[in-house]
């Protein structure tokens, strides 16, 4: 069994900022990349960020220079540390991981956490 824990979203005043956890577990061989998503109400599911088994990163212009993500990768853990906030980053935000299970690519996703940004 493989399954993806997220933790860390809640409700912040624009300009607070929130860090976001989430941690792989199970029968993972190998992990890819690791990255997050958001989907607000009404929207298409939407990048936030990704980061490569490499090191690259890679960010949705919406908020680069305000979120940073990184990995632990002895933990299979990816965070997104979410600064300078704005009503607009409102949203369900979803970890994916693309590992290897059983010899197998796989697509993963957490459950989603929610980040409300509101005064």
């Amino acid at each position: 069994q493989v399954q993806l824990v997220e933790s860390g979203g809640g409700l912040v005043q624009p300009g607070g900022s929130l860090r976001l956890s989430c941690a792989a577990s199970g029968s993972i061989q190998s992990i890819n990349s690791m990255g997050w998503y958001r989907q607000a109400p009404g929207k298409q599911r939407e990048l936030v960020a990704t980061a490569e088994s490499g090191g690259s990163t890679d960010y949705a212009d919406s908020v680069k220079g305000r979120f940073t993500i990184s990995r632990d990768n002895a933990k299979n853990t990816v965070y997104l540390q979410m600064n300078s906030l704005k009503p607009e980053d409102t949203a369900v935000y979803y970890c994916n991981t693309v590992a290897r299970v059983y010899g197998i690519r796989a697509d993963l996703w957490g459950q989603g956490t929610q980040v409300t940004v509101s005064s």
